[in-house]
């Protein structure tokens, strides 16, 4: 059967997941662009690309439901093709080819010069680097590495990623200075393990060196730490985030648990004690530092006395953010060997429970900033607020600055002082000085 050219068609990219699939459509969408491409983000098109996330349960479930959208979108002619790549087709292929026929093609984390070749382009050497950002155009993604070698026993990031590599500083710093150009003053630096940059490459962690050269870029203002990995952290970067006005007093650090038990099946790599330790020296080096962290209930083998613990410590520490999953059982994992002996339900209370806790504690922390004045980038306007974040708030996933619109005029991307006058549990509210 003849199929139609894709030579004038528009491409529509769909993003699911992570910050890391914003970055790689990103760069699918600047190399498709470069070759003549009209190319849209999550809008209409006669060709959709399904960039999808295997990671758990939920995300499989909601990339399957996108796929079957739009082959039924296809099937009643409202778009020619559809392609799906990412982790959940790294993952799964030969189950999609074989569940979901209709795709025209399933694609891996490292198919992007033949995705483009079945999209009527070349992969254009000299465009690394390059990206058609999605984001509001004040911030971007940084992948500053791609992959991991860490064995964690609930994850399944190597399966879809493959291997840690770092990738250079050069290159780095030139995407930086390229984003800066076009009015980005925000970089978030991402990576499945930010702990482990430079060792591949340099044969040490070389986060530190990064940041070095990264403050030294004109037209950044604020560069943020996300997915660092809590053991070989190098402690060097925390007199980089003390000393550097540009490197947010801000770190994500998925925990995961605090159960030295469960970490150890976890294979973490450290222990309750070892834990506390790293956030003492924190919290020492960097006293203003605002911590966010991520954390799993349900693993096999958490009794009600361990979920105490993870409960008394998330009262003890109080981390400034704080998110917590359900345990996925997932295949060819690790932990797939062990028995998933925690009921469903029981895993959704232990979330509620946690995130209970941790709505009161960011309550009380809430409270005593009334009155404090924060620098401030503001990223949208929502109904009648100016809606921003402070350097210890990451978009999407951290608390808000609401700043009233009426006689207010603020411009989107810009910096400007607030004064705090009330605080919910998430949200900030103030006014401008």
């Amino acid at each position: 059967m003849r199929t139609k050219s894709v030579g004038k068609k528009k491409i529509n990219i769909v993003t699911l997941g992570c910050s890391k699939n914003v970055y790689d459509s990103e760069v699918l969408m600047s190399q498709l662009k470069a070759n003549g491409k009209e190319v849209v983000h999550e809008d209409r098109g006669d060709i959709v690309v399904i960039n999808t996330c295997g990671f758990i349960d939920n995300a499989k479930e909601e990339s399957i439901n996108t796929i079957l959208d739009y082959v039924e979108a296809k099937n009643r002619g409202e778009v020619e093709k559809v392609f799906v790549t990412g982790c959940l087709s790294e993952r799964y292929k030969p189950d999609l080819i074989k569940e979901i026929p209709d795709v025209d093609q399933y694609f891996g984390t490292r198919d992007l010069p033949i995705l483009l070749k079945h999209l009527g382009a070349d992969y254009k050497h000299e465009l690394v680097g390059e990206r058609l950002t999605t984001t509001p155009k004040h911030y971007a993604y940084l992948k500053i590495s791609e992959g991991c070698d860490r064995p964690c026993s609930f994850c399944a990031i190597p399966l879809m990623r493959g291997g840690h590599v770092s990738t250079p500083i050069e290159k780095l710093v030139k995407e930086a200075q390229k984003l800066a150009k076009v009015g980005v003053k925000e970089l978030i630096l991402i990576a499945q393990d930010l702990t482990y940059y430079g060792l591949d490459i340099y044969k040490k962690r070389a986060l530190a060196e990064l940041l070095k050269e990264l403050v030294k870029v004109d037209g950044i203002d604020w560069i943020r730490l996300h997915y660092a990995f809590p053991s070989g952290f190098p402690e060097d970067v925390l007199d980089i985030i003390r000393e550097e006005p540009k490197v947010c007093n801000y770190i994500d650090i998925p925990l995961q648990h605090i159960n030295s038990d469960l970490l150890k099946s976890m294979k973490r790599g450290t222990t309750h004690e070892k834990t506390n330790a790293l956030l003492d020296k924190f919290r020492e080096k960097v006293p203003d530092m605002a911590i966010r962290t991520t954390l799993i209930v349900g693993y096999p083998g958490e009794t009600e006395e361990r979920f105490q613990e993870l409960k008394d410590w998330v009262r003890e520490q109080k981390f400034d953010r704080l998110g917590c999953f359900t345990y996925s059982h997932e295949e060819n994992t690790g932990a797939y060997v062990l028995e998933d002996d925690i009921p469903q339900e029981v895993k959704e209370a232990r979330v509620e429970e946690i995130m209970e806790l941790q709505s009161q504690i960011s309550w009380e922390k809430n409270q005593t900033k009334i009155g404090q004045v924060y620098k401030c980038v503001f990223d949208r306007k929502e109904g009648n607020y100016f809606v921003g974040r402070t350097e210890y708030d990451s978009p999407d996933v951290d608390n808000t600055v609401l700043v009233p619109a009426e006689n207010t005029y603020i411009s989107i991307g810009d910096f400007a002082n607030v004064k705090i006058t009330s605080a919910e549990e998430f949200d900030l509210y103030g006014e401008l000085l």
